[in-house]
């Protein structure tokens, strides 16, 4: 596979085992070969582990703070990021059309790199190259994120319901037993007013 030495530039990482890198850079799509999707796997529970580390440094942190802090490291939008700016997903090999690449595609992918790297050079490399990599992203857009918490943890989506008000519209949305109440000029910023609110409240 010719991209290899690309990918691992891409990357900062020389592996040793290069079948690795490979299996790492193979999508679940191409048959008979061994694909990435347990690389995923372990990468998940590594980047969970060095992030919580990560977040546990600040002594002064309430555990509802460093649940939030976790998350902006860990999910899908901070993941997709560090996977663009490295420009992994050029490498990734696929079969089908470009339709695979959409979706989870990239923050699994960046998963795997740190799933392969974790098996090729242990934790501390692993630690290595998340510190140059990954990055703490505010959330911008606070219903996308409610809703991922949300489906992660039950088959439901939260609830909205908004009404016009004085100077705007307030909102209250529900989900997972808990509500929260949000205001603002316009129907979508009441929204996500709201969806703030709950998503502290659930992470607490």
């Amino acid at each position: 596979m010719p991209e290899l030495s690309g990918a691992e530039r891409a990357l900062g990482y020389r592996f040793r085992d290069a079948a690795l890198l490979e299996r790492c850079f193979t999508h679940a799509s191409v048959t008979g070969k061994e694909n990435n999707e347990r690389l995923e796997f372990l990468g998940d529970a590594v980047l969970e582990l060095y992030v919580t580390e990560k977040v546990l440094s600040d002594a002064s942190a309430r555990e509802g703070e460093l649940t939030r802090r976790r998350q902006r490291y860990v999910s899908r939008a901070a993941l997709e990021d560090a996977a663009h700016r490295l420009g992994i997903l050029s490498f990734l090999q696929y079969a089908g059309g470009e339709d695979v690449l959409r979706g989870k595609t990239a923050s699994n992918l960046f998963e795997a790199a740190v799933g392969a790297i974790y098996l090729d050079g242990g934790y501390a490399a692993a630690a290595e190259f998340l510190s140059r990599t990954l990055a703490e992203r505010e959330p911008e857009n606070y219903k996308s994120l409610l809703q991922e918490y949300v489906q992660e943890r039950a088959r439901t989506t939260p609830v909205y319901e908004t009404r016009a008000a004085a100077g705007g519209f307030v909102c209250e949305v529900c989900a997972l037993g808990g509500s929260a109440q949000g205001s603002g000029t316009t129907k979508r910023a009441a929204e996500q007013a709201a969806a703030k609110v709950l998503y502290g409240k659930l992470t607490q």
